[in-house]
């Protein structure tokens, strides 16, 4: 490949709205990932991306078109999903893997039928295949959708760090934080409804069947190069905005054969690999390096 067709490649608009929307995904996602990492709660994810097709295929049904509506129409399933997995497991003697499992599987079945249903009997269904937010198709990213990654990404990031010390304490000690007075329960909701929103507003580019791995590859790949919280969910940001860039620009230098969404999870699995193998608080490297020089050392101390 020449230098002139190179840069004949990379000089199109639509290839920088694609990547600009990718990056500002993987930004939010990482850095509100990383608190579902340190909670282990990584298939929390994964039910709110499965339990969102049901709320976009009804707000389709209800005749809603844009992206915006689309999205808030799934992020009021996926939230209402989360809420009752935890109204289950507290009420119930069902843990909450199971919890979790059942309503992943339900919400998803039932995401399949009203999309199937909307297919069949939606008269402009045709132009606006609902079937995108199952695979992604992160190449049709227009500047509207980049305004909704954009505006609803800022504000989660600003909610995480309004309530940064209370989100600290809640995923180190959720018991002491209970002592001392803060609402524990409504500070998990909030965290729940920054996840929903991380999710949601990815389900295009992404789809439902990749985005958890958006939202908990960066987060993974960070803890092994930190102990320290604040630097983890920067450099998860970081990790996932360079994955969502670096898959785009490598789908779009492939001439298209190659999907944009799986490229971008490609990416971010890469450096989760890399992270493993060289990060300097828990790669493989490393530990083998600390623990020959410090017999007695080797083990990393927890994130703080």
């Amino acid at each position: 490949m020449t230098t002139d067709t190179l840069r004949s490649l990379l000089d199109s608009s639509a290839l920088w709205t694609v990547t600009a929307g990718a990056a500002g995904l993987g930004l939010v996602a990482g850095a509100v990932g990383s608190f579902a990492v340190l909670r282990r709660q990584s298939l929390q994810g994964d039910v709110i991306s499965h339990a969102a097709l049901p709320g976009l295929a009804v707000a389709f049904l209800l005749g809603a078109r844009e992206p915006v509506f689309l999205i808030l129409g799934g992020a009021v399933t996926g939230w209402a999903a989360m809420v009752l997995v935890g109204a289950v497991s507290r009420r119930s003697r069902v843990p909450v893997d199971a919890a979790l499992g059942t309503a992943l599987s339900v919400f998803f079945g039932l995401g399949l039928v009203l999309l199937t249903y909307a297919q069949r009997h939606v008269p402009d269904a045709s132009r606006h295949p609902l079937e995108r937010y199952l695979f992604g198709q992160a190449a049709l990213l227009r500047e509207e959708d980049l305004r909704v990654i954009g505006y609803l990404g800022a504000a989660a990031l600003a909610l995480l760090a309004a309530f940064w010390k209370e989100f600290k304490l809640l995923s180190f000690d959720a018991d002491f934080a209970a002592s001392i007075g803060r609402p524990v329960r409504l500070l998990d909701l909030l965290l729940t409804t920054l996840t929903v929103t991380a999710v949601v507003i990815g389900l295009k580019a992404v789809g439902v069947v990749l985005m958890t791995a958006l939202l908990i590859a960066p987060a993974a790949a960070a803890r092994q190069w930190t102990n320290r919280l604040g630097v983890m969910v920067v450099l998860a940001g970081l990790f996932g905005a360079a994955a969502g860039a670096g898959g785009t620009v490598f789908s779009h230098l492939a001439g298209g054969g190659v999907p944009t969404g799986p490229t971008v999870v490609l990416s971010a699995t890469a450096l989760v690999v890399l992270s493993l193998l060289f990060g300097t608080a828990r790669g493989v490297a490393w530990v083998a390096i600390r623990t020959r020089l410090s017999p007695a050392g080797g083990r990393a101390p927890a994130t703080r």
